[in-house]
């Protein structure tokens, strides 16, 4: 929900006092009434507005400082701190000098590219945005109020992070992102561009670099880079720990690898793996194996460090998995499916688990047929390693 201009004002003035008074709020469903009275009391008229600040900063966890003022729509587009920082590295290795963020919100991008010894400039069409991001910033940040399809720099590099909801849901046609990515790439035609967009839409006709990267195992963005800031490559998936350390796969990397039977563990690349097309490059690199050509599935005899898998037992014809699994003792299944139209949820009440043991289920269709392979539960394998190079 938007703030005012006063409400803006507000936040920015008495940020310390609204932590201290919040700290100890849960800001829960079941907390509301208590809560909303304990901030009606302090903050009177402004208690709606401290409420969406506290809320959306706990939501953006380390994505900025805990000090910035931001609403929950920009708290939740804001892109985490180590693939900010990762795109400043790319954009600074590229020759750049000042950078400018013509969707720049809140302010978010503007430490990363600070930090690489860069300039950057901000502007959008949203005033509030603008108000908060000076707060964020400070008074010496370079800020303007601009379409982001009308060019108002000569900047080295141009940023920009199009709203991918629309209603509450997610875009998935690019030219109805908002602004829409066709109207972009229009606009700022034979400059250097990277584009922050959802990693589910097909971008097969992109010309340049997409680059996926994921954070703890949940991807993040895709985003778009033109080809003077690819380096060469026209795919690239960027995996991250919490940490900060992170493996890179690209699509120059070999990617010859076999299809055949399970070995000792299944094995899920990370989701930014599969979204870039990676798989068969990143299954090289570990010395895995595919268990059908087409399904992101894999298998082999040791699982990657950082990664987790499933020790393999049995395949399983679906239709007496429910059997299986009874003769295992099974009472709690995790189920990865690919390539089959099953529910994990309703197979789940379907196999009517009584037992006591833990186990992974793994549902792919392998050539023409739907097959379970039934394992035992997940297992990971220590820390990530840095595969990125300096």
């Amino acid at each position: 929900m938007a703030f005012t201009d006063s409400e803006i004002s507000y936040l920015s003035e008495h940020r310390a006092l609204i932590d201290d008074t919040t700290a100890t709020l849960a800001l829960t469903k079941k907390s509301a009434l208590a809560d909303q009275k304990v901030l009606r009391d302090k903050f009177g008229e402004y208690s709606r507005a401290v409420t969406e600040l506290v809320v959306a900063s706990r939501a953006a966890g380390e994505k900025f400082p805990a000090t910035w003022v931001t609403d929950s729509d920009a708290a939740q587009q804001a892109t985490p701190r180590i693939v900010s920082e990762l795109r400043a590295r790319r954009l600074s290795d590229s020759g750049a000098r000042l950078v400018h963020d013509v969707t720049c919100s809140i302010g978010t991008e503007a430490p990363a590219v600070y930090e690489r010894g860069m300039q950057w400039l901000g502007s959008d069409l949203d005033q509030s945005r603008l108000r908060m991001a000076r707060h964020n910033l400070g008074e010496e940040a370079w800020l303007l109020r601009a379409d982001a399809t009308v060019p108002v720099s000569t900047a080295d590099v141009i940023v920009a992070d199009p709203a991918r909801r629309a209603g509450g849901r997610r875009i998935t046609d690019p030219a109805k992102l908002m602004p829409p990515l066709p109207d972009l790439v229009d606009a700022y035609s034979g400059r250097e561009l990277a584009v922050k967009c959802a990693p589910g839409i097909d971008y097969s006709e992109w010309e340049g670099l997409v680059s996926i990267s994921s954070v703890s195992g949940a991807v993040k963005e895709a985003c778009l880079y033109t080809p003077g800031l690819g380096a060469g490559l026209r795919r690239e998936a960027i995996v991250c720990d919490t940490d900060g350390v992170v493996e890179q796969v690209t699509d120059l990397e070999p990617d010859d690898v076999d299809a055949r039977e399970p070995g000792r563990y299944i094995i899920e690349p990370d989701g930014a793996v599969i979204r870039a097309g990676l798989v068969r490059g990143w299954a090289a690199r570990h010395g895995l194996w595919m268990l059908d050509p087409h399904i992101a599935f894999l298998s082999g005899e040791v699982i990657p460090s950082g990664s987790s898998g499933f020790p393999f037992i049995e395949t399983v014809p679906l239709k007496k998995l429910k059997q299986a699994l009874a003769a295992h003792d099974t009472g709690a299944i995790e189920i990865l499916v690919r390539g089959v139209d099953v529910d994990p949820d309703q197979l789940r009440k379907k196999m009517k688990l009584k037992g006591k043991r833990s186990m992974g289920v793994i549902i792919a269709r392998i050539g023409s047929t739907a097959t379970a392979f039934l394992c035992g539960a997940r297992e990971h394998a220590g820390e990530r390693y840095s595969q990125l190079s300096d």
